[in-house]
């Protein structure tokens, strides 16, 4: 995922961007609206994120004119105003949430992702077509998996687990990300519910092959790869 981050605080700017990397994604920084709407305009990104008061442009007139101009990318506003009435403001603008600062990135990330799904759906073709990766296989109509030839017996959260895994080959996915598309959860609840189910789900379709599919990157989450 490529991210424009427009916040004119180093501090912010910075632990936003590093959370963002560890998962693999690409952010840009910015530190004023007017080369915040340039970069926008001239980028491909995936999401924008935007502080409401900046140094030049402020962040909603920011918005507003990428939104004048047709651009469909989902922003998310980032915000020490806490009002009702400039989180009205925000979203009438065309932001598409409004987050208010101080914030927790596992939260930003929850929504970044749910904005993601939204402006991304699957096709119907897509979401019930066969998933393989190597020699693992998932039918997402049949809800059956198997590995090698050899049928494998998954629970509904392992099924899920491992559905969002073979999506997203190559791609390091969160403790986070995983609550959130796992769980549906917007927050983390501080439990290593995420861990037993890896753990599970790994015992099932690795421990008996010689090839390890499923691996850990530690402090950071999980991925899908060969070796």
């Amino acid at each position: 995922m490529k991210i424009l981050m427009i916040e004119d605080d180093e501090k912010i700017a910075g632990y936003v961007a590093k959370g963002f990397s560890e998962c693999g994604d690409c952010v840009d920084t910015v530190t004023n609206g007017d080369d915040g709407l340039a970069m926008a305009i001239e980028g491909s990104y995936d999401l924008i994120i935007v502080d409401v008061m900046l140094p030049g442009r402020d962040g909603l007139s920011v918005i507003e004119e990428l939104r004048g101009s047709g651009a469909v990318v989902p922003m998310i506003i980032l915000s020490a105003k806490r009002s009702v009435e400039d989180r009205v403001r925000g979203l009438e603008t065309g932001s598409d949430d409004y987050l208010t600062k101080p914030f927790s990135f596992s939260e930003l990330q929850a929504r970044a992702q749910a904005l993601l799904r939204r402006a991304k759906p699957l096709s119907e073709a897509g979401l019930h077509a066969e998933l393989r990766f190597h020699d693992l296989c998932l039918d997402p109509l049949r809800k059956t998996v198997s590995r090698a030839g050899e049928t494998i017996l998954l629970q509904p959260r392992e099924f899920k687990l491992l559905e969002y895994l073979l999506r997203n080959p190559g791609r390091v996915l969160s403790k986070t990300m995983i609550l959130e598309h796992v769980w549906e959860f917007s927050f983390d609840p501080q439990t290593n519910v995420v861990d037993v189910l890896v753990c599970r789900l790994r015992a099932k379709i690795d421990k008996d092959f010689d090839v390890k599919l499923l691996h850990t990157l530690r402090g950071v989450g999980y991925v899908l790869k060969l070796a």
